[in-house]
């Protein structure tokens, strides 16, 4: 399926979809709300805002058609594709790292978030030391690993780290009791709660282990031309105040397939990136 698409080294991104007239967007099977697939359709408020920096982007190029390939990936394969130049950008929930931006380039933020656990309600878990001797879920190929490694060396308590494939995958774990917790970004687990058969039975922890960090949209490695024009792009979306109805349609209204409502109005902490993502840049 990719043959044609040339390495990211080989071509810069701009050139190759200027002359084939196709972006690859990579996104995720089931990320709510930021980006996952209903009703065989790749939706969510990432995907949303790639397809609206896409569009202006096709009219920055001239083109008269931008034809939108979507690429599923995974938190364990998305910066290999985007290093393969197998996609053009990630539109999915990425935070922005100091070590990730060595393997991509990253957007303005469209969104903050802070590491925390959601438990079973019935368990009575809600502090990290509560999860001292239990077994605990996280996935694969995330920061958030590495944070609860961390956590589990300095305050010594001894939790055994399950990894999962998916987020899905290890949230199941909690429901059926094989795991005591899964750690992971919040707003991710707020997604999975709203998704579940009965969200009152789930609780997430108030206690943060982590501070609050940018997601942005990955774009490829070194391709400054890419990231200076989608950023152009984007930054017309906080201007004209897009963003924070993109924002409101996906966080405080009723979601497809299940009409789930996420019921999250914006933070200060989002008002005040939608109010200046420039000083947000990485």
């Amino acid at each position: 399926m990719f043959s044609a698409v040339a390495p990211a080294w080989a071509e810069d991104t701009l050139s190759r979809i200027a002359r084939t007239g196709t972006v690859f967007i990579g996104h995720r099977q089931g990320e709510v709300p930021f980006s996952y697939v209903a009703d065989g359709k790749v939706t969510g408020y990432s995907v949303e805002i790639c397809l609206e920096v896409v569009e202006a982007m096709r009219r920055r190029l001239g083109l008269t058609r931008l034809e939108v390939r979507f690429v599923p990936v995974t938190p364990a394969t998305r910066f290999i594709m985007i290093g393969a130049g197998k996609i053009d950008v990630e539109c999915a929930a990425t935070t922005n790292t100091a070590e990730r931006r060595k393997l991509a380039e990253f957007s303005y933020p469209h969104y903050v978030s802070a590491t925390r656990f959601v438990a079973r309600r019935k368990d009575g878990l809600a502090k990290l030391v509560d999860l001292a001797g239990r077994s605990v879920a996280t996935t694969t190929g995330t920061v958030n690993v590495e944070q609860l490694n961390a956590l589990n060396r300095k305050e010594k308590l001894n939790i055994s780290v399950l990894l999962s494939r998916s987020h899905q995958e290890a949230f199941d774990l909690v429901s059926t009791g094989r795991a005591s917790a899964f750690v992971m970004d919040d707003i991710l687990l707020a997604g999975l709660v709203a998704s579940s058969p009965d969200p009152s039975e789930y609780v997430i922890s108030r206690e943060a282990l982590s501070p609050p960090e940018p997601y942005g949209i990955a774009m490829p490695p070194g391709d400054l031309a890419f990231k200076d024009m989608f950023n152009r792009e984007m930054l017309q979306l906080f201007e004209n105040g897009e963003i924070a109805r993109l924002y409101e349609r996906w966080f405080t209204q009723p979601m497809p397939p299940d009409g789930n409502n996420m019921k999250l109005p914006l933070s200060d902490d989002m008002k005040a990136v939608f109010a200046a993502p420039r000083l947000y840049e990485q």
